[in-house]
């Protein structure tokens, strides 16, 4: 709807009557509360999605359509903002650990989807910041107070704020990234197998030939601002400082080329642009949030100390794994960039490391550049798995089912291998 148009200067007649209006009116301003709340903000592009059929479908057949309707009355029964801040990172863990035991069997089989499945969380997760995004409280909440929820949802419900590595010496202790569902807008079915192995592998133990190693996991966004803001090195860093629960191993994780797996030898810093789930794109060098350990001056690449010899000549699940060292890079002197397949020369700038320039690439950069400034000791890289594609006819979005055996398959397939790879990884570094 448009506004009226009330630029003309108006004549005497029709001043006297806009005063009369000002005047009538003028009233009702000043009765209005002085501590009112005020509107509630606009929904995010990821919470816009959440109403469509197939997030709907998701959640309902996963069992996990209460989460939302159940956090969004308990945020009405709370009387201030810290007990709401309690509220939203209590509830986000329960999503977490409700999540991860249903990807590992525990629990009620509530629902038809496949128990590994990673998309109940997504949906679930944003449906409790819509209802953050949508609650009116009775008392004064200000718009840092109400990001300040929503930065606790998040973290608590991708398991940031309860990594739980055990102390001593008798286990080997591992962390995994993996990532959000994301290209939505081309098929808003999509899941990521990253983040289903997140969850099924999160406070796993694993039989290694250096012994046991315990495996914990959190998943991250697929949005540029949330890296910029530091979310990566806000969970990494006090598991990649000395200590007795300090990693012996880390690998991001992510998805990657269809039909095979990559170790990425190289990380570059530079995003390339391609928008995220909220539809924004960020070309630029990675920024390194402030009051972060890092180098000086930032380097435009780093590189992975996974043992990726001994990975990838390892037999360990269908998928064939390579160690990949291409890069795309502006060499020295030059102003175009170049493809190289064996990584980058002296002094290049960095246009795309061997993951690309995507959000796979810059969390391996942004880890392993907090691993060179802390001076971490460890294996450490990114990990890319194959694409989960639907199965045959069931590839068109408009018509496909939310799920089919081989889609599942798939999935499970990739998890398992992603065990054995990290059993391979330990195995192969022990004592180092």
């Amino acid at each position: 709807m448009r506004p009226r148009d009330i630029s003309r200067t108006p004549g005497p007649g029709r001043l006297a009557v806009l005063g009369a209006v000002l005047l009538a009116c003028s009233p009702l301003v000043l009765a209005a509360p002085a501590g009112a709340a005020p509107a509630a903000p606009a929904l995010t592009v990821e919470e816009q999605r959440l109403s469509g059929a197939v997030p709907q479908e998701i959640l309902r057949r996963s069992g996990f359509d209460d989460v939302a309707p159940g956090f969004a009355r308990a945020l009405a029964r709370t009387r201030g903002a810290a007990e709401a801040e309690r509220l939203a990172a209590a509830d986000g863990r329960r999503l977490w650990r409700r999540a991860v035991d249903r990807a590992q069997g525990r629990g009620p089989d509530a629902g038809e989807l496949s128990r590994d499945d990673d998309r109940p969380l997504y949906w679930a997760r944003l449906g409790m910041t819509r209802a953050l995004r949508e609650w009116r409280p009775a008392f004064p909440l200000p718009e840092r107070r109400r990001a300040a929820l929503e930065t606790a949802v998040e973290r608590a419900s991708r398991g940031q704020d309860s990594i739980d590595l055990p102390a001593g010496g008798a286990v080997k202790r591992v962390l995994i990234t993996g990532f959000d569902p994301f290209q939505l807008d081309s098929d808003i079915r999509r899941s990521n197998p990253s983040g289903a192995a997140a969850l099924a592998l999160d406070g796993t133990v694993i039989d290694t030939p250096a012994g046991p190693a315990r495996v914990e996991a959190a998943v991250f966004p697929v949005r540029w601002a949330d890296f910029a803001d530091g979310t990566v090195e806000r969970t990494l860093l006090p598991y990649f400082r000395p200590g007795p629960r300090q990693v012996d191993l880390f690998t991001t994780i992510s998805q990657g080329r269809p039909g095979r797996f990559d170790v990425e030898r190289t990380n570059g810093a530079w995003r390339g642009g391609y928008p995220d789930n909220a539809r924004l794109s960020r070309t630029e060098t990675v920024p390194v949030p402030p009051g972060v350990p890092t180098v000086t001056p930032q380097p435009q690449w780093t590189t992975t100390t996974l043992p990726y010899a001994a990975i990838t000549a390892a037999t360990t699940g269908p998928f064939p794994v390579h160690d990949n060292t291409s890069v795309t890079e502006i060499p020295a002197g030059g102003t175009q960039p170049v493809a190289r397949p064996d990584g980058p020369t002296p002094g290049s700038t960095a246009r795309a490391g061997g993951g690309g320039d995507y959000l796979s690439n810059e969390i391996a950069y942004r880890a392993t550049l907090l691993r060179d400034a802390v001076g971490l000791k460890v294996p450490g890289g990114h990990l890319h798995t194959p694409v989960l594609n639907f199965g045959e006819g069931n590839t068109d979005p408009s018509t496909g089912q939310v799920s089919d055996p081989a889609f599942v398959h798939d999935r499970m397939a990739i998890t398992a291998q992603i065990r054995s790879v990290l059993a391979v990884a330990v195995g192969a570094t022990a004592g180092s």
